[in-house]
């Protein structure tokens, strides 16, 4: 039987979502073990003079705790 815990994490990049995305689980990896998955709860973006200029996403990133 295995036991897994949820935390959220909010990542950005100045690409697109899906950059965000895989910079936020990069650096989540660095401290939390045994990723296994991640849901996308919210994605927002800051505009400059009418341009995109980052992409947020606010993630919900379960881990499996070791025994």
């Amino acid at each position: 039987m295995s036991v897994a815990k949820v935390t959220e994490i909010i990542a950005s990049s100045n690409k697109s979502f899906d950059d965000a995305v895989n910079q936020g689980i990069s650096r989540a990896g660095k401290t939390l073990k045994n990723i296994s998955s991640a849901w996308v709860k919210d994605q927002k973006v800051l505009v400059s003079d009418g341009k995109v200029t980052e992409y947020r996403v606010v993630m919900k990133v379960t881990f499996i705790l070791n025994d």
